[in-house]
């Protein structure tokens, strides 16, 4: 398998990390790629129409796109284990996937707005919006840090990826003097060498 990828990217880093939970990290090869906002990368675009990151292909040449199918078909190939199969086990780890997937959607459209776009054509009111989302993200989360203890699937991976990118790009929010419950579990889960081993670097 192949993956187009940036070391940056926390949705990379959530592929990969769920590749390392499965035993699946060393059957994939990591791929260069351009992409931007505004400027497409014609490598992943003649794989993929959105040409975005993460991009794979599998083994059988088929490019699947986004993380969150990425992760699924990853998981399904090992015979399971991130996902949970039905129940509320499963609805839960969705649904927390989904909500650190949009707190990351947030953060990437504040990214882009102030390196994508010339000053000029910043919006105040687009990056507080957005802050918006990120903050009352991070208070949910917070108040189900207690109960993650040392579950391991999609959601919990998701957040940890969403949490190491805000740590990477956004330093100055500092989350963890309103959340310190999340911030704990953050520590620990931070230590386990799927995430350490997709630690992006700093800069």
């Amino acid at each position: 398998m192949k993956l187009f990828h940036s070391h940056a990217s926390p949705f990379v880093r959530k592929v990969m990390v769920v590749a390392h939970e499965l035993g699946l990290a060393g059957h994939i090869a990591l791929l260069p790629s351009a992409v931007h906002p505004v400027k497409r990368d014609r490598s992943v675009l003649v794989q993929h129409p959105l040409a975005q990151v993460p991009t794979l292909i599998d083994a059988e040449g088929n490019s699947l796109a986004d993380s969150r199918v990425i992760c699924e078909y990853l998981d399904a190939l090992a015979g399971g284990g991130m996902f949970p199969k039905d129940g509320a086990a499963r609805w839960r780890a969705l649904n927390e996937q989904s909500t650190a997937d949009g707190l990351l959607d947030a953060a990437l459209l504040i990214r882009y707005e102030l390196t994508a776009r010339a000053e000029s054509e910043r919006s105040a009111a687009w990056i507080e919006g957005q802050t918006a989302k990120i903050e009352s993200a991070l208070a949910w989360f917070e108040e189900r840090a207690a109960g993650f203890g040392e579950r391991v699937d999609i959601g919990t991976v998701a957040l940890a990826c969403a949490l190491g990118y805000l740590d990477l790009r956004f330093s100055d929010i500092a989350w963890r003097d309103d959340a310190p419950d999340l911030a704990a579990w953050f520590a620990t889960i931070s230590e386990r060498p799927s995430m350490q081993a997709t630690r992006p670097p700093a800069g």
